[in-house]
């Protein structure tokens, strides 16, 4: 007779499901270092001298003392936040470029994009021998192209159109950039809605817009809470058309951060400063959106 011993075996289920969450916790842990890690260099680069960024002392406190001399550059450390300063002026100017820029750009990509991902999902096209998978890659392809190879059409189109270095130039460009990968998602979010909560609709009363605004848009709404949110990280980090198609009164901040050279070498705690004070206003719409994002989802998992 065969006798199984039930707590040894027990105990090996046991050994292997610590082992299993041990390797995976692990893996996540190196995985979050690695993510984490390239902020929490640019953070402290912001507060270390020259000597300490040269030798690159990494931990506050263990391998350097903590100073203001980034920040002290932008007129936006403690001792100078409340002095004139030309440098915290040039920056305030340039963040809301950025805010102004990105922000509408990103929200008439949301608007168009919407519309046209609503067509592609519920009617059918044909352009030639194109159907509505053929345009829907196209619209995603665009993505592919190097931004280097529509310079010069950019910059001849723009110089006929006295749209260099304005807000409606810049706002145009980066709605063009951003607008594929918007249409791609919001396809996606609309084809999930069941085609029978607008017929519906329609048998109520309302109109097709009606339908859309009132039952399609507050389905999709954290579909586009998060297309909006992607193509506002997008804009906001955009350097080659900011700086290519502007010069003094559009300039937004990743031309500000990439311009901090000079002829003794890159001033290094003066650009991570420049970048951690970039980064906090998308980790902010982060922290906020990511919240109406899971709120929506909620409601619409309890209906």
């Amino acid at each position: 007779m065969v006798r199984i011993d039930f707590e040894k075996y027990a105990r090996g289920q046991r050994i292997r499901w610590w082992a299993m969450r041990l390797a995976v916790y692990g893996l996540l842990v190196i995985w979050a270092f690695v993510c984490v890690f390239p902020l929490f260099w640019t953070v402290s680069t912001s507060f270390k001298t020259a000597a300490d960024v040269m030798r690159g002392n990494l931990v506050p406190w263990f391998n350097f003392s903590p100073s203001w001399l980034g920040w002290r550059s932008l007129g936006l450390s403690p001792d100078t936040i409340f002095q004139i300063s030309t440098v915290r002026d040039e920056f305030m100017r340039r963040l809301w470029n950025s805010v102004i820029i990105s922000v509408t750009a990103s929200a008439l990509a949301v608007v168009l994009g919407s519309l046209a991902a609503y067509g592609l999902s519920r009617f059918s096209y044909k352009f030639g021998h194109m159907r509505n998978s053929d345009i829907s890659f196209f619209f995603l392809s665009q993505l592919i192209m190097p931004p280097v190879v529509l310079a010069l059409p950019f910059l001849v189109l723009y110089k006929e159109l006295a749209l260099l270095d304005t807000y409606v130039g810049m706002i145009a460009v980066y709605t063009l950039m951003v607008l594929p990968i918007v249409v791609w998602i919001m396809r996606d979010q609309f084809a999930t809605v069941p085609v029978e909560l607008e017929e519906a609709a329609l048998v109520d009363g309302l109109s097709v817009w009606g339908a859309f605004a009132r039952i399609i848009v507050p389905l999709v709404l954290p579909g586009m809470v998060a297309a909006f949110l992607l193509a506002l990280i997008l804009c906001w980090n955009e350097y080659f058309f900011a700086a290519l198609l502007t010069s003094t009164n559009t300039n937004t901040l990743p031309v500000m951060i990439a311009s901090q050279t000079g002829s003794q070498g890159i001033n290094w705690w003066s650009m991570a400063a420049l970048s951690t004070a970039g980064i906090l206003p998308l980790v902010i719409v982060g922290v906020v959106l990511e919240k109406h994002i899971i709120a929506g989802m909620t409601a619409g998992a309890v209906k």
